[in-house]
C-alpha cells in the first residue's frame, strides 16, 4: 500500500513540474519567443518575397503554424503581407500582429492581404496566432 502511495506521489510531482514548465514557457529558446518544436526556419533564398511596381509582397502560409517562420525583407518600402491558407482549421488562422494592431480570423482557404505602414518596416515585425502557439517574424534590413 505504501509503495502505491509513493508511486502516486512521484507521478503527481512529475505531472505538476511538467505542467509548470509548459505553462511558464520556460524553454531553452525563451528569449527568442520560440519553443524547441518551433525553431525558426529562415527562407534561404527569400522565395517568399517579391517586389512588384515598387511594392514588396511577403507570402506566408498559415496552416499548422506559419511558413516560413523567419523572412528577411527590405526596410523602408511599401510592404504587403500575403497570408495564404488552404484547408486551415487550426489556431494559425486567428492571426495577431501586435505592432500594427492587426487581429483577424483568416479564411480557411484563400488569401488575406495585409498592408504594413512604411514606418513599421524597420527592425523586426512579429505575428502569431491568438493562442501564441505559432509565431513568424519579418526582419526588415
Amino acid at each position: 500500500m505504501q509503495t502505491k502511495l509513493t508511486l502516486l506521489a512521484i507521478i503527481g510531482a512529475a505531472v505538476l513540474i511538467g505542467g509548470a514548465i509548459v505553462f511558464s514557457g520556460n524553454t531553452s529558446n525563451q528569449a527568442s519567443g520560440y519553443t524547441d518544436t518551433q525553431k525558426p526556419e529562415i527562407a534561404k533564398d527569400n522565395g517568399n518575397v517579391t517586389i512588384e511596381d515598387g511594392v514588396q509582397y511577403i507570402e506566408i502560409t498559415a496552416r499548422g503554424g506559419y511558413k516560413p517562420k523567419v523572412t528577411k525583407a527590405k526596410a523602408g518600402m511599401p510592404t504587403v503581407i500575403k497570408m495564404v491558407t488552404k484547408n486551415s482549421y487550426d489556431c494559425s488562422t486567428a492571426l495577431v500582429i501586435p505592432d500594427i494592431k492587426y487581429q483577424k480570423y483568416l479564411p480557411q482557404t484563400g488569401e488575406e492581404l495585409i498592408e504594413i505602414p512604411i514606418e513599421k518596416t524597420q527592425g523586426t515585425l512579429r505575428g502569431m496566432c491568438s493562442m501564441a502557439m505559432y509565431h513568424f517574424q519579418i526582419d526588415f534590413e
